[in-house]
């Protein structure tokens, strides 16, 4: 069985007492394909929080939530915080009577973001073929790399671990596995600060046990369908006949039958576009009104088109997402003849949607999304006719405007007003 120590980077046949022989530290990484895998995947350690905490020294020792608001949920929290039960997208007012002495910081996705791209960057230096999942994960295919390196993969992927602790004061978990659905499930084996294996002879295994929601595409409500089917562990679904599956569920459930097997043949691919942009906002209170709606979607179309104009996409789906005051989810869609990354069309359609909503019903969430992006060469941009290329121009000089004199410099009359208290 092969071994490395991720403190002093000594690697070799695993030793007896489980200890690095070189320094004597015990973090160590011992498995019989240690030095044959190549696909990982990098997980930041409560990415947010550890941002905060490394900035504010006088957080260390205290349990940190991310999040906004009375009425607002919890973005990522500390594991000191966790401890109490607190958890990603948990009502703040739940999270802070299981902790209620944790410190509440507003996120700030600035700084989060630019935090994200010089880890990425670290891991381009190591291998083209990364695929960023979010701010705060990626795949990687470190296959070939060796004679680059000096190192087989794991040797490079613990060096990387160590790299980024040093450079930005941040820690990440590290899977390491045959393909990408077990290479995720190993990063978080052992957070944080982390480095995992799971093998190809071990993984079928490995997963019997394990339910089914564990499975990628497996949601609430699939885990529902599967268990009335008798599918409760991965196991059953291993088991289980293909044909079978695939009358049952259809292609998925080929696709669940190979993944219950540790089978994944998904490539890292790093050119694979973004599914979708959105922005959302909990208020202080409910709303029905229309009118109060309206105005504080206008700023969240704002912020999405900004996004979208940044990273040179538009879409050709406009997403609106409400939430009422009993927590119910509702979520519309409207198809468009042509992709937008203007806050115009996006309002447009987005207010269309909403009136239909407003039915007496009481609100405490509203979020409005693109998807199904695209290159920004390949937009239609005389679809909508003059009026659009208007927008997209005037929009394109405000976006000029805040990065040359702040964010504040330049904002809309309705985005103002958003900001003021309403009576409902």
């Amino acid at each position: 069985m092969n071994a490395l120590c991720r403190d002093c980077l000594w690697s070799g046949p695993a030793p007896a007492a489980r200890r690095c022989p070189a320094c004597g530290s015990p973090r160590m990484v011992a498995h019989a394909e240690l030095f044959d895998l190549a696909m990982a995947h990098m997980d930041c350690d409560a990415f947010y929080a550890s941002v905060e905490k490394r900035d504010r020294p006088e957080l260390r020792d205290r349990p940190v939530i991310v999040g906004g608001g009375k009425r607002g949920v919890v973005t990522t929290c500390c594991y000191m915080a966790r401890v109490y039960g607190v958890r990603s997208a948990m009502p703040m007012f739940k999270a802070l009577k299981a902790c209620p002495q944790a410190v509440v910081i507003k996120p700030d996705f600035t700084k989060y973001r630019a935090e994200s791209r010089r880890i990425m960057a670290m891991m381009a230096d190591l291998t083209p073929l990364v695929q960023p999942l979010s701010l705060d994960e990626a795949w990687m295919d470190l296959s070939g790399t060796q004679r680059l390196h000096g190192a087989p993969p794991a040797l490079t992927l613990a060096r990387l671990q160590a790299r980024i602790e040093s450079e930005t004061g941040l820690t990440v978990s590290i899977g390491l596995a045959p393909n990408k659905f077990l290479a995720k499930i190993a990063s978080d084996l052992d957070k944080p600060r982390g480095f995992s294996v799971i093998g190809a002879a071990e993984a079928q295994a490995f997963l019997a046990p394990r339910p089914v929601g564990i499975l990628p595409g497996v949601g609430p409500a699939m885990v529902r369908s599967l268990d009335d089917a008798g599918f409760r562990l991965v196991g059953d679904l291993a088991r289980a006949e293909p044909k079978d599956l695939a009358r049952r569920f259809g292609a998925h459930g080929l696709r669940l039958h190979d993944l219950a097997h540790g089978r994944d043949s998904r490539a890292v691919d790093p050119d694979q576009a973004r599914k979708g942009i959105s922005a959302e906002t909990t208020f202080d209170d409910d709303y029905s009104d229309y009118g109060v709606l309206e105005d504080r979607l206008a700023p969240l179309c704002e912020k999405v088109a900004r996004q979208a104009r940044a990273g040179g996409v538009a879409g050709r789906v406009v997403t609106l997402k409400l939430k009422t005051a009993d927590f119910r989810i509702l979520t519309r869609r409207r198809a468009l003849p042509a992709a937008t990354q203007t806050a115009r069309t996006l309002f447009s359609v987005g207010r269309e949607l909403l009136k239909k909503e407003t039915d007496g019903r009481r609100y405490r969430l509203i979020g409005i999304g693109l998807a199904e992006l695209s290159p920004l060469e390949s937009l239609e941009a005389d679809f909508f006719g003059n009026d659009e290329s208007r927008a997209l121009a005037e929009e394109k000089t405000a976006d000029s405007i805040r990065a040359r004199f702040g964010p504040q410099a330049i904002t809309s009359a309705r985005a103002l007003r958003s900001r003021r208290p309403v009576q409902d």
